[in-house]
């Protein structure tokens, strides 16, 4: 049960978003097609309920406390909850809506392709799709679920492994012309494409080559898509999972440098809060990924 003084009604949290946002009855008001008196009345039952001070009073202005910029992050975060829901349900009435964060590339270049298949096979579910590199707290984010890299060690959240990566060193046919690379020792010598969330990679891949890795560190890059790019173009080697290799050493574009595919630094997680749990399009993704990833084996 909740404790109804904790929760104010929709028009007076409305009026302190719009107020706080603002910082201005006047254009609150206008905002929410109201009268200021109307709003301030609003503000001033809020803070009765709540038992505190909400706004310092400076003439006609009201200036929010630090505890009222802090109440206004988490009241604007379950707004904004609120209206995704409702939005979901006018758009999407007989399914559900599901919001998964995803490491970028991993998105358009693994997820993307497949997502299409999810989709046709349960009609009823929207997918929104965030990109994300740095962890976040599903406390605080509206988000259900989240694909990223490393160990299942996400906060406060259950885990489901996809695939362990692959790495391989990949390199333009015309940068390798220009300089062969026929040995580990070889390769330690050339410029070498590193990714800033994954600073062990080369050693992890010189060690499986039976080598020492390099004692100098080369360019660092914070996206696959931009490492490949800089490979095409001849800037120097790049160490890619496999998934993201696949394209360009089909067309030629990328050449693999010594032995191909070996064991990373980590495996992809699917990591979901506890309380997604009975999240039907959450469970449907979740069923939908163990027969890709089974199939795929």
């Amino acid at each position: 049960m909740f404790n109804r003084r904790f929760l104010p009604s929709l028009s007076q949290l409305l009026a302190f978003e719009a107020v706080v946002r603002h910082r201005s009855v006047t254009r609150a008001a206008d905002e929410l097609n109201l009268t200021q008196s109307t709003v301030s009345r609003l503000v001033q039952n809020l803070e009765g309920q709540l038992g505190r001070t909400l706004f310092l009073r400076r003439g006609k202005k009201l200036l929010p406390t630090e505890a009222a910029d802090v109440y206004y992050r988490d009241v604007s975060q379950g707004l904004a909850t609120i209206h995704r829901a409702g939005m979901a349900l006018v758009a999407n009435p007989e399914g559900g809506s599901l919001s998964l964060a995803t490491l970028p590339t991993f998105g358009t270049r693994w997820l993307g392709p497949r997502l299409g298949r999810f989709l046709a096979d349960n009609p009823g579910i929207t997918m929104n799709l965030s990109p994300r590199v740095q962890r976040f707290d599903f406390d605080i984010e509206p988000i259900d679920a989240v694909i990223f890299f490393g160990e299942p060690d996400w906060p406060k959240a259950r885990h489901m492994k996809l695939f362990d990566e692959r790495l391989t060193a990949c390199a333009s046919p015309e940068f390798l012309s220009r300089h062969p690379a026929r040995t580990a020792a070889d390769v330690a010598r050339l410029p070498l494409l590193q990714l800033e969330t994954r600073p062990t990679a080369w050693a992890v891949w010189f060690e499986a080559q039976g080598a020492a890795p390099p004692a100098t560190s080369g360019m660092v890059m914070d996206q696959f898509s931009m490492m490949i790019q800089a490979a095409i173009s001849g800037i120097g080697i790049a160490l890619l999972p496999d998934y993201l290799a696949q394209a360009e050493t089909a067309e030629g574009r990328l050449r693999p440098v010594l032995r191909p595919s070996v064991p990373g630094t980590g495996s992809y997680w699917l990591a979901w809060p506890e309380a997604s749990d009975r999240n039907a399009p959450l469970r449907a993704f979740r069923q939908w990924l163990e027969r890709l990833i089974e199939a795929a084996a």
